[in-house]
């Protein structure tokens, strides 16, 4: 599979964010990223192509951001207190693209957004078994 940066948009979403919560394991207090676990059970959004284009808009949004620090480390942006306002936002926007893309309330809670993520897999495992 070819990743675009509508791939990037979804992964750094507080959707996808959410979804690797519940689901990856830890070692220690740090979350175990699985691709076999978290990333290929993920439930992608069936976005429309002006919904695809606007988490294309979004996530470049956050690369930008990003590289008007070029000298800050990841660790440094997203450092919860001294994050620059313009990457906040940028996740904040992008958030809020991936969300409709689902078509999710924007005022939708975590556990409220993995029980819906957690319906959308139970449909994908039950069509797979078919």
């Amino acid at each position: 599979m070819d990743v675009t940066i509508y791939h990037f948009g979804i992964l750094e979403s507080n959707v996808h964010m959410a979804w690797m919560r519940v689901v990856a394991g830890r070692l220690k207090g740090d979350y175990r990223y699985s691709s076999d676990i978290v990333y290929n059970n993920f439930p992608w959004p069936p976005p429309t192509d002006a919904q695809k284009a606007a988490i294309e808009k979004t996530a470049q949004g956050i690369l930008d951001a990003r590289a008007r620090y070029p000298e800050s480390s990841l660790a440094d942006l997203y450092d919860e207190v001294l994050m620059p306002k313009e990457l906040r936002e940028a996740h904040r926007a992008n958030d809020r693209a991936v969300m409709k893309a689902y078509g999710f309330s924007l005022k939708m809670t975590e556990s409220e957004c993995v029980a819906a993520l957690m319906r959308m897999y139970q449909k994908l495992v039950e069509t797979a078994g078919k």
